[in-house]
């Protein structure tokens, strides 16, 4: 099974949708294996974001994401990059499909509710910033037999 990892950012967080997001990702068959709230320190954040250093929404997207709490998780499934990022929808919530968490739920890019991995390589990176190895749990779900074809 792959692993990605999702953040609700502190706009979700604010506008009460942490349980409206966790239920998508639930329902769609995936699986969380680590979540924690948290503020995000400065040196978290640029870490998280180096690759945007340089652009010109650099401090704004620093300034935003410490602004508040966030939920971090890691999520298990098959294909999960690609499904998490199909639940999530468009960066631009504006070209986000309806029924996507952003085509729903968010109105404006630079405040799109979620962040998700693109790409094994950033989920693997993403996932050791925020996670120790013993803070990921390694469980079966009862209805996995039901999810998944073996």
């Amino acid at each position: 099974m792959e692993r990605t990892f999702v953040m609700i950012k502190p706009d979700g967080v604010q506008r009460r949708l942490i349980g409206k997001v966790i239920e998508r990702l639930e329902q769609s068959g995936l699986k969380i294996v680590a979540m924690k709230f948290l503020h995000v320190s400065k040196q978290l954040a640029e870490k998280h974001y180096e690759m945007h250093k340089g652009k010109p929404f650099y401090d704004g997207l620093i300034k935003y994401i410490t602004s508040g709490p966030v939920v971090a998780m890691v999520v298990e499934g098959l294909n999960a990059i690609e499904r998490v990022r199909m639940l999530v929808g468009a960066t631009d919530p504006q070209k986000a499909a309806p029924g996507t968490i952003r085509g729903d739920y968010a109105q404006h890019i630079g405040r799109n509710i979620i962040h998700a991995s693109d790409a094994k390589e950033t989920a693997e990176k993403e996932i050791k910033l925020w996670f120790s190895e013993n803070e990921i749990v390694d469980y079966s779900m009862a209805d996995e037999s039901w999810v998944y074809e073996k």
